[in-house]
């Protein structure tokens, strides 16, 4: 009784010794209790042996828990990653329209090369309207599979990478960062929209016609579009809240960027000197009709045309693919403002705007200096790099830029062996042949010679290539029958630059605004056809009427 008084008096008094939720029992405690036969308190007993239920309980829903948990994950396991390969059935067109016309019949004047050559051109062009990949992968398929197959030699397959119109179009890029980066462009963008920016209307007109104004001065629309415009229009867009990739491209970008492309094949149709292939198609005029166009000659032809496409094209444009900010009234108000608070130009935007002016002024006097355009743009990107304001991280960065030459040099070699394979020619006297055959009037036939000649662009990647390969064909096939012969001569020049808007590979221009990836490739393409529509309408319509006013025919 002594020794239950004691160690009862000895738990209830000892704070260290209390069962509580931080000391349970133990069998160190327990077994001197059983040796001396000791029984605690009730109470005590009562909250060591809870304690002691608890932690077992808890334990064992613990234990549960896991196994729950454990037999969770066998039942649900975690989602296997997203398939990142090529989409599987654009890539079965593709390779179908390959396939199909490799096994077909090879028509008779066509060799095997040519014939396959233009099977893998048709089944990458198929890849790159319906994407199984992104269009340099897709494209440089293309080419491993021609190289595989000895329809091509390696050389021959990646020359087009020795074409200064794709690289210009890369450096078009790089500028563009510069310009951005710096803050120059906003600078300009803002003192535009100060200007003309009460409605994305007038916007895209000054754009517009601030362009058709340079084209006589430089005559590579490569070099206008990438090097002046593209970063433009970049930047306006940028300022007006509509950015490619977030869902704001209809906002402003896709219908200005899609505007600013198809006026400039016009600004190019209108001027002699308005891109470098124009001056082939006045050689190529003056060696098989013996006439010389001059200057003044394309310009007055060309004029009333020219200036009533670039009225109405971004008119329609905005009627059928209108942006959704139409009109801020107080944009301007809001550009003055931010011009304010923007303050002096940077040192930075002080060397861009230098070297812009540079690699302009080398575009436009290029030909009394003897240096070409990407030769210019090669130029003023050192300046860039030197001087820090684009690292070349950051041009190795711009996946847009390599992407763009990867494609666009490879359809421009398969596209140049083509022709080099005698494909063009062959199909070039086929026409002839066949419209000859019809013994329609001269000018039916020409209509339809205009029409073969305008569309089979999609299988041209560079005009240049276009006019020296089918030009002098089908203008003495026109003038055989009855078309004068100077008057085919303007007509076929003029559509040797509007049938660039086809495609977004038919023209310098074309890859430049298309890479600022505002538009989808299928709105891309389909209103290009509809456009060429409206320009054929216009320029034969109209401009038929202007050149009988003139004398032309």
């Amino acid at each position: 009784m002594t020794s239950s008084v004691v160690l009862t008096t000895v738990f209830s008094t000892v704070p260290s010794l209390r069962p509580s939720s931080h000391h349970h029992p133990t069998p160190s405690l327990s077994y001197p209790l059983k040796r001396h036969r000791f029984t605690p308190p009730l109470q005590h007993s009562f909250n060591v042996s809870t304690k002691y239920n608890w932690s077992r309980k808890k334990l064992s829903n613990l234990s549960s828990t896991v196994r729950a948990s454990t037999a969770g994950a066998s039942v649900n396991p975690a989602p296997a990653p997203a398939w990142q390969g090529a989409a599987i059935k654009p890539l079965l067109a593709s390779i179908a329209t390959g396939v199909i016309l490799w096994l077909a019949p090879v028509p008779s004047g066509v060799s095997k090369n040519a014939w396959q050559l233009l099977a893998i051109f048709l089944a990458t062009i198929v890849g790159i309207i319906t994407q199984p990949l992104p269009l340099g992968a897709v494209a440089l398929l293309g080419l491993g599979i021609s190289v595989l197959t000895k329809t091509l030699t390696f050389a021959a397959a990646f020359s087009g990478f020795g074409d200064p119109i794709p690289w210009l179009i890369c450096f078009a890029f790089f500028f563009a960062k510069g310009f951005i980066k710096t803050g120059l462009g906003n600078r300009i963008a803002y003192q535009f929209v100060s200007l003309f920016g009460s409605s994305s209307l007038g916007l895209g007109y000054s754009l517009v016609f601030s362009e058709a104004l340079l084209a006589p001065a430089i005559p590579s629309v490569s070099a206008r579009a990438g090097g002046i415009f593209l970063p433009l229009v970049k930047s306006l867009c940028t300022a007006c809240g509509s950015n490619p990739g977030d869902g704001t491209e209809r906002r402003l970008g896709a219908w200005l960027s899609l505007t600013c492309f198809q006026t400039s094949v016009i600004s190019s149709a209108m001027f002699l000197t308005g891109m470098a292939a124009n001056p082939l198609c006045a050689n190529l005029t003056q060696s098989s009709i013996n006439q010389t166009i001059g200057w003044l000659d394309w310009a007055k032809a060309a004029i009333v045309p020219g200036l009533v496409s670039l009225v109405l094209v971004p008119l329609i444009l905005y009627i059928i693919y209108p942006p959704t900010l139409k009109s801020s009234p107080d944009a301007p108000k809001l550009a003055r403002q931010k011009l304010q608070s923007m303050g002096p130009m940077s040192s930075n935007e002080k060397i861009m705007t230098a070297t812009l002016l540079l690699t302009v002024g080398l575009w436009v006097f290029g030909g009394v200096l003897n240096i070409d355009a990407v030769t210019a743009a090669i130029l003023g990107l050192a300046v860039l790099l030197v001087s820090g304001v684009v690292t070349w991280k950051e041009c190795l960065g711009e996946g847009v830029a390599w992407d763009t030459l990867t494609w666009f040099a490879a359809l421009i070699a398969m596209a140049a062996y083509l022709n080099k394979y005698g494909l063009i020619a062959w199909f070039s006297q086929t026409v002839v042949k066949f419209v000859g055959g019809l013994g329609l009037s001269w000018q039916l036939s020409f209509g339809i010679l205009v029409l073969l000649y305008f569309y089979s662009h999609y299988f041209f990647a560079s005009g240049a290539a276009h006019i020296g390969a089918m030009f002098t064909a089908f203008l003495s096939v026109a003038t055989a029958l009855g078309t004068p012969p100077f008057f085919g001569a303007m007509v076929l020049s003029f559509l040797s630059n509007l049938m660039g808007g086809l495609t977004h590979y038919g023209i310098g221009s074309a890859p430049v605004f298309y890479g600022a990836n505002y538009v989808p490739l299928a709105q891309w393409w389909g209103y290009g056809l509809l456009i060429s529509i409206v320009n054929i309408l216009i320029w034969l319509g109209l401009g038929g009427v202007w050149w009988k006013a003139i004398g032309l025919w």
